[in-house]
């Protein structure tokens, strides 16, 4: 059923050691979430505004939720219109990094 993922998602851990080089990242939840607690340099792009996100480089996406669920979706919907889209596995429940704004 979820067969657009395969191959199409990092654990935390791999996100965790890449953001030096820093990559583009997506958190799909809610304005609130996001200022409560996210990862330095994600931006906030909920879920129900995915559609109309425009990436400007010719780079992987990697998306973010709290669970890993709504991330999906968005990854799906990024595919759709082209974009190289990555679902951040277990979401921000499953981060263990540095975290900015609140404490999650």
């Amino acid at each position: 059923m979820f067969s657009f993922l395969k191959g199409n998602s990092i654990n935390t851990t791999d996100l965790q050691q890449m953001l030096d080089s820093k990559p583009i990242m997506i958190d799909v939840r809610e304005k609130s979430e996001f200022t409560a607690g996210h990862i330095p340099n994600a931006k906030n792009v909920p879920l129900s505004k995915i559609s109309t996100y425009q990436s400007k480089e010719n780079q992987p996406v990697y998306v973010i939720c709290q669970s890993g669920m709504r991330s999906r979706q968005a990854v799906k919907k990024l595919k759709a219109k082209g974009i190289d889209a990555i679902n951040v596995k277990g979401g921000m429940s499953a981060w263990r990094g540095v975290v900015r704004g609140g404490k999650l």
